[in-house]
């Protein structure tokens, strides 16, 4: 089981970019936040390909052994919220994200860049290597 926040983070943005999940962006919360480690915000173009995203996190963390405590908005597919206890994830449709507009309320928190040489959605930042299995 996957026990490493950031591990898990990059393990729900894989299985996000493999469903075309436009704009996502890692939002880091340690010392910022007490109820979460990260942020990890996408969009989708539509109410299935959000819901799509949604099962595709889902399952890729179930086959680590991570449940969510908890999800929201699956039915509605506009703003699908899902949490991992140190990883929350939103999925928006694009006009609901500009509405809510997560990014400029947690404007003080980092953004996580991709490590180097990381395979994310079949496309490969340096020199692959996998972390998932560590």
């Amino acid at each position: 089981m996957v026990t490493d926040s950031k591990i898990k983070s990059l393990l729900c943005l894989e299985a996000a970019i493999e469903k075309k999940a436009q704009d996502p962006v890692l939002l880091e919360l340690k010392g910022i936040s007490s109820f979460t480690d990260y942020f990890l915000l996408c969009t989708g173009r539509s109410d299935r390909q959000v819901q799509a995203i949604a099962q595709a996190i889902e399952q890729a963390l179930k086959k680590k052994g991570i449940r969510p405590l908890g999800q929201e908005g699956t039915a509605g597919g506009r703003w699908i919220l899902m949490d991992f206890e140190d990883v929350v994830i939103h999925i928006f449709l694009e006009p609901i994200r500009k509405f809510y507009d997560l990014e400029g309320l947690w404007i003080d928190a980092p953004r996580i860049d991709l490590p180097e040489g990381v395979a994310i959605g079949g496309r490969t930042t340096g020199s692959e290597k996998n972390i998932w299995n560590r």
